[in-house]
């Protein structure tokens, strides 16, 4: 059914948890980053996000941010769907992009990878 309620995790060793799933598609809950994170002062950090009405589409898309803690001035936007397979299992493809405030416009170029 693709309800994103639950905990996820990623090939990399991420985990999302989502705790809240609101009946309009918004969710929040906690994002963790994995063994190969840089840093490793990285709190769980809080995420807010929507999804797709998944009584409406059978594979919905979904997107969220996470506010990292320690890391004021970072966010990262994951944008992606939900896929349920021949076996009834879900499984989350998602793109991301991670932004760094920058200190003026000419640095601009560096704050998003």
């Amino acid at each position: 059914q693709c309800l994103l309620s639950g905990s996820w995790r990623s090939d990399a060793g991420c985990r999302m948890v989502v705790s809240v799933l609101g009946k309009d598609g918004s969710f929040s809950g906690s994002y963790l980053p994995g063994p190969a994170a840089s840093d490793s002062e990285i709190l769980t950090s809080p995420l807010e996000g929507s999804q797709q009405d998944a009584s409406l589409v059978p594979q919905p898309t979904f997107s969220f941010t996470v506010r990292w803690q320690l890391r004021g001035r970072q966010r990262t936007a994951f944008l992606g769907q939900c896929y349920v397979g021949a076996n009834g299992e879900e499984t989350l493809h998602a793109l991301w992009l991670l932004r760094e405030a920058a200190d003026s416009p000419a640095e601009d170029w560096k704050a998003t990878r």
